[in-house]
């Protein structure tokens, strides 16, 4: 259910980008969603197609760009990519490790029309 505070928030950054740059109408929204953030796309999808009705947003296209999870080890500074499931380290086998990416999510840019087509 957390999508939907998400999907409001979207709404939100892409509704206030579009009366801050005079726009008409939001037409695409990118966002960034790291491997790890449990955010469910259809639920997002489901709920932008409900609550953009009746804003400059409404009709616009959500497009999501999975990123997948980076670790780094805090013992010898590896970075590797997090594979099916938790594992230690390949190069040193610490179980020391940290998240470097993969927890984010992002608006990353939003195309706004000037003038209504």
């Amino acid at each position: 259910m957390h999508e939907l505070a998400i999907t409001e928030s979207i709404l939100s950054i892409a509704e206030q980008s579009a009366l801050e740059n005079q726009g008409k109408k939001v037409t695409d929204i990118y966002l960034v969603i790291g491997q790890l953030s449990s955010i469910v796309d259809d639920s997002v999808q489901f709920y932008w197609d409900h609550i953009s009705q009746g804003t400059v947003c409404e009709g616009a296209t959500l497009h999501f760009d999975r990123r997948p999870a980076v670790l780094r080890c805090n013992t010898c500074h590896h970075q590797y990519p997090l594979g099916e499931i938790l594992q230690p380290c390949p190069n040193c086998q610490s179980v020391d490790i940290y998240i470097e990416e993969g927890e984010e999510l992002l608006v990353h840019h939003i195309d706004i029309l000037k003038e209504e087509t």
